[in-house]
């Protein structure tokens, strides 16, 4: 399976990044000595295991509800945001953020300093008719002028210019990171989801392990991830592993590494079909009760009834109807361990979404990439 899989016609997605990188091949990224955690959960994944084809009440439902962690987003950010296109689409903006306190500390290693920075970010643009669906993901490492925002604290944070992209969440949160979202985008974020590295190990365990092909062996020691070359039903620590790896395969950069997280969701969608879910009630609550806990929603998404309603678009949305791509961007020439946005052709990927249209090739065409695509199928 390709990472950044051409769609079939009429279907739509691309990229992002921050942090220490790998530059043009031959050069390698020296090992960062924080491990990352890269916590990938397709916006319909998360959302789409809690559910609850018509058992959420009572105890349940107000159990489920008491799991689901929420911040106020538009209170936050107030009136000074893009105008919500009303065409029928949705955008959702998805981070992994890596806080080292907790079972993550365990995990991800590190000091347990209550810190958190967003390793994954994607922007997942639900087409009208919610038939099929859009991924940009943005590399963390990409170099970007930061507006002022406020938290949903109520505190204040300066502008900076030149900084990379994850400093954003780690900055000011959930709120600061849609703010800078919207500010390289010129779209507006209708919800937003979060999803922590421990929990995505457990709803990869919940699910039962998601089964994927490798064409490479993969060998990563600060991802802690051994695989041979060959089919493998991956469990919730190798699923962590491989989302995770940057040194192990490919040129170790993130751009390779987000190309093995594009392609695992997409097999992480599929074996959410596969299991049947939303017809096994028991396995649906196992998975919402774990899914809900692990997840933070904007406001607008903070209860199950909401959730239920939002899910309840998406689950017909399978991994051919999503075109996949990164944002586009070149190395910056003063460091290759940095990335910065080819701004017209990132304006052809933010102006096709904002029309809910296909993202044209020509947006992506001749822009950095990483070297493992084709690595997990």
């Amino acid at each position: 399976m390709s990472a950044e899989s051409t769609p079939e016609p009429g279907i739509p997605g691309e990229n992002g990044t921050s942090g220490p990188r790998r530059g043009a091949k031959g050069r390698r990224r020296k090992p960062r000595s924080e491990h990352h955690k890269a916590l990938i959960l397709m916006a319909w994944t998360a959302a789409g295991i809690v559910v609850l084809g018509g058992t959420g009440a009572g105890y349940l439902y107000f159990k489920l509800n008491g799991n689901i962690k929420s911040v106020d987003i538009n209170q936050a950010l107030g009136t000074d945001r893009p105008t919500k296109v009303d065409n029928g689409s949705e955008n959702i903006l998805v981070l992994g953020s890596d806080s080292r306190s907790g079972s993550n500390k365990k995990l991800g290693g590190g000091a347990d300093d209550g810190s958190a920075r967003s390793d994954t970010a994607m922007i997942v643009h639900v087409y009208k008719g919610h038939k099929s669906a859009g991924v940009v993901s943005i590399p963390r490492d990409t170099l970007v002028d930061r507006p002022e925002c406020t938290d949903t604290k109520g505190e204040k944070h300066a502008a900076a210019s030149g900084v990379m992209f994850n400093s954003a969440y780690s900055t000011g949160g959930a709120a600061c990171a849609v703010k800078t979202v919207e500010s390289l985008t010129g779209l507006r974020m209708d919800h937003y989801l979060e999803v922590d590295f421990s929990g995505f190990q457990k709803l990869i365990d919940e699910l039962g392990g998601v089964p994927v092909t490798t064409t490479k062996n993969i060998d990563d020691k600060q991802s802690h991830l051994d695989l041979k070359a060959g089919t493998h039903t991956l469990n919730g620590k190798q699923a962590l592993g491989l989302v995770r790896t940057r040194h192990g395969v490919g040129d170790g950069s993130d751009l390779g590494r987000i190309q093995l997280q594009q392609a695992f969701i997409k097999a992480l969608v599929d074996q959410v079909k596969h299991v049947g879910i939303f017809t096994n009630p028991k396995k649906l609550y196992d998975l919402a009760d774990t899914a809900t806990k692990s997840v933070t929603t904007d406001s607008d998404l903070g209860s199950v009834n909401s959730l239920m309603s939002f899910a309840g678009g998406l689950k017909g949305i399978g991994s051919s109807k999503m075109h996949m791509v990164t944002m586009p961007v070149q190395y910056d020439p003063a460091n290759p361990n940095r990335v910065i946005i080819e701004k017209a052709k990132a304006r052809q990927v933010w102006d096709a979404l904002r029309g809910d249209l296909p993202i044209p090739a020509s947006a992506t065409r001749g822009t950095a990439s990483g070297d493992a695509r084709g690595v997990v199928e």
